[in-house]
């Protein structure tokens, strides 16, 4: 008897949770805003189940919250103290992940950094136009700094570090859009991919902590960025 082939249906939960997603990319729900699953499931034409398994995966993306006895909402914008906070976080962790990466770096692994760092330089253009820019923009400047995690070969600093995803979701998300400084991004993480390919692992830390505190300065900068409160 020959096996079933496998259905390549999406699941309906894994639908949902892409439908929601993008309907935060795209502004669709704002921060703060109820999410509750009774509209939701008549708005989409689809059962609870499935909007309860979508919604507690984005809860763990940090872009939505539940309350007890309230249900789900959409996090709040991150407050400029909380953002300048998450970058300190940010500032002590990633310039020791450059530098135990730069330690251990790989052609493999310097070929696909070089090729994040041209598909931040490819999104650039529209990070500020739109949200589809947007997104393109954030996604490769995650995976960029990801890549590094990883290959820091340090278990404990790349979790402490993948536990601050949430956080980074929320501040890219409900950041306003026209306050990216993608260009000046761009020259930056070059200049640590440089580095990294030179072996310069002190260097490449360095050049990642003045990344983040140049990041860290723009967003805090820019008036109207982050809500002050």
């Amino acid at each position: 008897m020959s096996p079933r082939p496998r259905s390549t249906r999406e699941p309906i939960a894994d639908r949902m949770y892409n439908v929601l997603l993008q309907q935060l990319f795209q502004g669709e729900r704002v921060a703060g805003s109820p999410l509750n699953i009774g509209a939701l499931s008549r708005e989409l034409d689809v059962s609870q189940t499935p909007l309860r398994e979508a919604l507690a995966r984005l809860e763990h993306t940090g872009l939505v919250q539940r309350e007890a006895l309230k249900g789900y909402r959409v996090a709040d914008a991150l407050s400029a103290r909380e953002v300048g906070k998450l970058f300190d976080a940010r500032l002590v962790l990633e310039p020791a992940l450059t530098l135990e990466a730069g330690l251990r770096t790989t052609p493999e692994f310097l070929d696909t950094l070089r090729e994040a760092v041209e598909e931040l330089d490819a999104s650039a253009a529209g990070a500020d136009t739109g949200p589809e820019g947007f997104q393109h923009y954030w996604t490769s400047d995650d995976a960029f700094h990801r890549l590094i995690a990883t290959q820091s070969d340090n278990a404990f600093l790349e979790q402490a570090f993948l536990s601050l995803g949430g956080h980074m979701h929320r501040f890219r998300l409900f950041t306003k859009r026209g306050h990216t400084g993608a260009a000046h991004a761009v020259e930056e993480h070059r200049a640590i991919c440089d580095a990294l390919e030179r072996r310069q692992a002190e260097r490449a830390s360095e050049l990642m902590r003045r990344h983040l505190s140049n990041a860290k300065a723009r967003i805090l900068d820019a008036k109207g960025a982050v809500r002050t409160a």
